[in-house]
C-alpha cells in the first residue's frame, strides 16, 4: 500500500496567466503558497486483476478503458499499470471551491500510482507530467500553476515560458514575516461551488482582448514577491491583493456576482486592506488580508453573513509519499 499527502494552494496573483493563451506570447507567472490543507490518495494491489476507483463514487471495472474518472485513467496509462489496482482518494476540502483540488489529485494520484512501480519522481516531473493530463490529454481549459505548487510546495513565483519550460523560485524571505503575512490571512468559505471550466473557458475566449489586464496581474505577482522579499511593511500585500482581485474582474462577467461582491465589499468596510475570491471565481473560498486590530470586526461580519472561517498554515512540502506498505 502506497499513501501519498498533497498539498491544496492559495495564489495571491497572477492566475489566468499560466493559460497557454497567455504564456504561449509572452511569459507568465504567478505568486502562491502551498497550505496545511491535503489531497490523500492511496493506492493498493487488489484482490483480482480488476481495477477499482473510489472517490465521490465508486468504479469497479475490468477494463481501463471502462473507468469513468478522466484523470486515474489518463494516469494509469501514463504510468503503465493496467489491472489489479485499488485506488481511493479523501480531501479536507470539497473539490471545486478554488483550491486546485484537481490538480492537487492528479499529482499524488501520479506519485502514489510511480511510488507503487517503484519509481521515484521528481517533483519537476510529477507537476509537468499531471499538467499534461489535465490540459493535453483530457483537454481541461485550465493553467500550469496549480499542478507545480502541489508538487513543490512552498511559497513559490513561478513562471511559465512561451517554450513551455517552467520555473519555480523560492519566495526568499524571512520566517518572521511568513509568521505574519500567516496572521494577517483569513480565509472564510461562501459555501458555494461552481464549475471553474466555464469560467476558464469564457476566460480563454476573451483572452486576446484582454492581454493588458493579464499583463499588469503578472506583474503583480512579481511585486508581491518584491513586497516580502524586500521586508517593506506588509500592508502593500493587501493593497496589491485588492488590485489584483480588481483586475480579475474585468477578465469574464462570470468571475464575481452579486453575493460574491457583497461579501467582499463588507470585508473591506470591516478594514480587510485586500482580498479575494480564490481559484477561477464564481464561488469556493474568499481570501481577505487583514490587520490584527480590525479581525475580530471582519470575523463577527462573515459568521453574520453565514461564511465559515477556515483557518491555515502555509506548507513548505509538496507531494509527499507518507506511508509505503507490503506490495
Amino acid at each position: 500500500m502506497i499513501i501519498t499527502k498533497t498539498p491544496f494552494r492559495i495564489s495571491f496573483a497572477g492566475g489566468g496567466t499560466d493559460l497557454k493563451d497567455f504564456y504561449s506570447e509572452e511569459y507568465g507567472a504567478v505568486t502562491s503558497t502551498a497550505i496545511d490543507k491535503y489531497m490523500y490518495i492511496t493506492v493498493n494491489k487488489s484482490f483480482d486483476h480488476r481495477i477499482r476507483v473510489s472517490y465521490s463514487r465508486t468504479e469497479l471495472v475490468e477494463h481501463i478503458d471502462e473507468i469513468q474518472h478522466p484523470l486515474v485513467r489518463e494516469g494509469l496509462k501514463l504510468v503503465g499499470i493496467t489491472s489489479g489496482i485499488e485506488i481511493t482518494s479523501i480531501a479536507d476540502i470539497p473539490a471545486r471551491t478554488g483550491l486546485g483540488s484537481s490538480s492537487s489529485f492528479c499529482v499524488g494520484m501520479l506519485n502514489a500510482l510511480y511510488a507503487f512501480k517503484g519509481i521515484l519522481k521528481s517533483a519537476e516531473a510529477l507537476a509537468r507530467e499531471a499538467a499534461m493530463i489535465e490540459i493535453d490529454i483530457v483537454g481541461e481549459p485550465i493553467g500550469k500553476q496549480d499542478q507545480y505548487i502541489s508538487a513543490y510546495g512552498g511559497l513559490q513565483y513561478i513562471r511559465f515560458n512561451p517554450d513551455e519550460s517552467v520555473f519555480v523560485n523560492p519566495v526568499i524571505t524571512s520566517r518572521l514575516i511568513i509568521e505574519e503575512l500567516e496572521s494577517k490571512l483569513l480565509m472564510f468559505y461562501t459555501g458555494i461551488t461552481r464549475d471553474a471550466n466555464t469560467i476558464l473557458t469564457d476566460q480563454k475566449k476573451n483572452t486576446n482582448n484582454k492581454f493588458h489586464i493579464l499583463r499588469r496581474m503578472r506583474d503583480l505577482a512579481g511585486e508581491i514577491q518584491e513586497t516580502l522579499v524586500s521586508g517593506r511593511k506588509l500592508s502593500e500585500f493587501g493593497e496589491l491583493l485588492h488590485q489584483g482581485w480588481v483586475f480579475k474582474q474585468e477578465l469574464s462577467p462570470l468571475i464575481a456576482n452579486g453575493i460574491i461582491n457583497k461579501y467582499y465589499q463588507k470585508g473591506l468596510e470591516m478594514g480587510a486592506l485586500g482580498g479575494k475570491l480564490l481559484g477561477a471565481g464564481g464561488g469556493g473560498f474568499i481570501l481577505f488580508f487583514c490587520e490584527q486590530q480590525n479581525q475580530n470586526r471582519l470575523r463577527a461580519a462573515m459568521h453574520e453573513m453565514e461564511l465559515r472561517e477556515i483557518p491555515f498554515a502555509f506548507e513548505r512540502q509538496g507531494s509527499q509519499i507518507i506511508y509505503v506498505g507490503g506490495i
